[in-house]
């Protein structure tokens, strides 16, 4: 899953990238709130954590000029502002979630996956298809109650696609969900993730679709 995270001050930037990325997040990070506007127009971010004191545009300019243009992103402010008439002006923006500085980074990390849990549509914390759980919180992996080693873009790439079980998701979007800015895919690493993921959770997990991309199998 691909977050972008919007934050100017160096230290604490520089944690929160590292706490997420260790938790499997692929997380590009920008300073300010015009880069946060570019970046969200010009990739596909399953969230966004989203600072309000911003050196140049702020962060609640940030969300509604993201608002305004149709982008549903899942947004959670981060932020020192923490009166009651901070956090109702950030959500009254847009904001998804609020959560105040300081913070504790097993906090933020439940936030976003209730974040990506809402906007999948999901009510379950735990993903399943099949015989086959997928828990978000605690990186395991089961098969008919077997527990099942993966290493952790597989467990991403299989995440991208149990979040959205209906969706056909291309080769560009599942790469997009397994690597930050800086990081490079070789030209076949989906495919090769693909076929890992097929050999540990049978061959017709998932299904390739022709022209498209790919898509878990029919439910039995």
């Amino acid at each position: 899953m691909r977050i972008l995270l919007v934050e100017d001050d160096p230290l604490l930037g520089d944690g929160i990238r590292a706490g997420l990325s260790l938790a499997g997040y692929a997380v590009d990070w920008v300073h300010d709130g015009g880069p946060a506007l570019a970046a969200l127009a010009s990739h596909q971010y399953d969230a966004c954590v989203l600072d309000l004191g911003l050196p140049g545009q702020d962060g609640i300019a940030v969300l509604q000029a993201l608002r305004r243009r149709g982008d549903l992103t899942p947004v959670l402010v981060l932020t020192a502002r923490d009166t009651q008439a901070d956090k109702i002006g950030g959500l009254d923006a847009g904001a998804d979630d609020y959560l105040t500085k300081p913070f504790d980074l097993g906090e933020l990390q439940a936030r976003i996956r209730a974040l990506l849990r809402r906007a999948g549509g999901q009510a379950q914390p735990v993903l399943s298809h099949r015989d086959v759980t997928l828990d978000p919180a605690s990186k395991r992996v089961t098969r008919a109650g077997r527990e099942v080693a993966l290493s952790a873009r597989e467990f991403a790439l299989l995440e991208a696609l149990m979040r959205h079980p209906q969706h056909i998701r291309s080769r560009a979007q599942l790469e997009d969900s397994l690597y930050a800015w800086g990081e490079e895919a070789g030209s076949n690493t989906v495919e090769v993730y693909i076929h890992h993921l097929r050999k540990k959770l049978g061959a017709d997990f998932i299904r390739t679709v022709r022209g498209l991309g790919y898509q878990l199998g029919a439910d039995r």
